[in-house]
């Protein structure tokens, strides 16, 4: 019981790092909106789905707190956005090749 409260207290993160990260998630944020107006060519859906990809990991490791968890979650974690990656690559090469 004691060593839970010990390994609890480890996952608390300094003020900083959630500053940085925030800060890191409004440039992603700012670089997302000027691809979508800017029209860079015709892979830049391909290209927000990559930096939208980058902010949820983002989130998920710091916020969520996936980065002190334990290498089974994080094989799940793996498993369920490669298959969603997948879907997606299917779906983009379905409508490409029409």
């Amino acid at each position: 019981m004691v060593r839970d409260a010990v390994e609890r207290e480890d996952h608390i993160g300094s003020y900083g790092t959630y500053i940085l990260i925030w800060a890191a998630l409004m440039v992603l944020l700012a670089v997302t909106i000027i691809v979508a107006k800017v029209e860079v060519s015709k892979y830049s859906v391909l290209l927000n789905l990559f930096i939208a990809t980058v902010k949820a990991g983002l989130v998920l490791f710091f916020f969520m707190h996936l980065k002190y968890e334990r290498g089974f979650l994080k094989g799940l974690l793996l498993m369920v956005l490669l298959i969603l990656a997948s879907v997606i690559g299917l779906t983009f090469s379905d409508v490409w090749y029409r």
